[in-house]
């Protein structure tokens, strides 16, 4: 518990109206996208890297955890504070500060949420392509975090392609700043790269420069139905093969699709197995191009259909029923693990033959989807908490699924992070030499340990 003293110098360095103890204006604070749930002591809202300064000496002294927080919409507990304590909420700071069109940056607070960055700067005629599925909630600061991912990785990379320095401040309470402004620069070890994806266990991230590039002048969008899922797999390998790297190469299971189908806003047949959601962009000549490329390996494939796309409206339309597939899976049960596994792309069909054969030995469905022109696969366990069996199979199956990819050469998380979910089992992929290194460094940023405690160690 934090003492009432400590919670009035809380008080005092942020502002009485930005500090909240009563569990029913904590209750949002207290859970994320994982569903789990863990009360804090308090939740202040800071609105300077100064006030995060004075929070982080006053928690270091005191020692009492403090865990930042973005909208919440992480998927492995990253944000959740287990240890109790005080959250860190980053709402006030969401300025977008500049945007050098001379340049090809910006410099955003972490709170500016992702979608309207990319709003802002598409305005003048630039481009920033990482785009979570969350990215109409979730914040730049929770994508750096976590080094999120999304749709355009397979082509434009994900968060860590786009940050060029930050400035933090490490829980002892100094203010530092990493990074450059500039295409190029390599004085000292790369604190930046360290931080990025570092879950908030060793600095608060206050501010963000991220590079932009120019906005592609023209996309299309396809979908293409197919039988079953190995046959969809195979045409993700064709299609690459062909040497066309697609701005999104995204893979829909029977499951999926049953689940969005109102949302589709498309003619499903009953016999297909699997959709392939597609986007190239670029000059518009080599749009067209790519898009017939792309309609020839899929018929070749085995596609039982094939659809471009009439406009700007109905491809946002697809990319919306594609964001709502997770929530919809809630359709088969009321509870579910949702794991994103990597693997070569090369060995998708063999992934998803996998998974066919797990669903079959524990009983229960497996729903799969996400970024097939990566690899990066969003295996979603559904089952029923009131079952005990059901629930017990799902963690088992869990060990399996993980063991199955990193024989691939695969990891078991490609933009979700360790968090709490996947934390037992980080192990399995990081030698214990890894993992001791990885305490050191933390040790050596948090000597108190009071910086966002319990994640990726386990």
């Amino acid at each position: 518990m934090i003492s009432q003293t400590v919670l009035k110098k809380i008080s005092n360095s942020v502002g009485h109206e930005h500090l909240i103890t009563d569990k029913g204006s904590m209750a949002e604070y207290a859970s994320d996208a994982t569903k789990l749930e863990f009360m804090p002591d308090a939740v202040a809202f800071p609105g300077t890297p100064r006030e995060i300064s004075r929070i982080l000496r006053l928690a270091s002294k005191e020692g009492f955890p403090v865990t930042p927080r973005g909208a919440g919409s992480g998927m492995s507990g990253g944000a959740l504070p287990v240890k109790g304590g005080l959250v860190m909420a980053m709402n006030r700071l969401d300025r977008i500060l500049v945007i050098d069109e001379e340049n090809f940056i910006t410099k955003v607070e972490p709170g500016v949420i992702t979608a309207h960055l990319q709003e802002a700067v598409e305005r003048v005629g630039l481009f920033y392509p990482p785009d979570p599925a969350s990215l109409n909630v979730s914040t730049i600061g929770g994508n750096v975090a976590e080094c999120a991912g999304g749709l355009r990785a397979v082509k434009y990379g994900v968060t860590r392609d786009y940050v060029l320095g930050m400035t933090v401040v490490i829980p002892t309470g100094e203010i530092i700043n990493t990074g450059v402004e500039t295409m190029k620069g390599v004085a000292g070890y790369d604190l930046t790269r360290l931080l990025i994806g570092s879950e908030g266990t060793l600095a608060v991230i206050t501010g963000i420069t991220l590079r932009l590039i120019p906005r592609p002048a023209a996309r299309k969008t396809m979908a293409a139905l197919f039988p079953d899922i190995l046959s969809a797999a195979k045409t993700v390998s064709g299609i690459i093969k062909n040497k066309i790297v697609p701005t999104i190469l995204e893979l829909i299971d029977r499951l999926c699709l049953d689940c969005v189908r109102e949302e589709m806003g498309l003619s499903i047949p009953r016999d297909a197995g699997a959709m392939l959601l597609i986007e190239v962009d670029g000059d518009e000549l080599l749009v067209e191009k790519e898009a017939r490329s792309i309609r020839e390996v899929c018929a070749r494939g085995g596609a039982l259909t094939f659809e471009a796309a009439s406009g700007v409206e109905e491809a946002d339309r697809l990319w919306e029923a594609r964001r709502n597939v997770s929530p919809s899976l809630y359709k088969l049960r009321p509870h579910k693990i949702n794991e994103d596994v990597v693997v070569p792309r090369s060995r998708l069909a063999e992934l998803a033959a996998h998974l066919d054969e797990l669903g079959e030995k524990y009983g229960l469905p497996i729903a799969a989807f996400g970024h097939a022109g990566d690899g990066n696969i969003h295996v979603n366990i559904m089952f029923d908490k009131e079952n005990p069996r059901e629930e017990e199979n799902a963690k088992t199956l869990i060990r399996g699924l993980f063991g199955k990819v990193l024989q691939m050469g695969g990891t078991i998380t490609g933009e979700h992070g360790v968090g709490i979910t996947k934390a037992p089992y980080l192990g399995l992929e990081i030698p214990q030499a890894g993992l001791q290194l990885m305490s050191r460094i933390k040790t050596a940023f948090d000597p108190k340990g009071i910086l966002n405690p319990g994640k990726i160690f386990s």
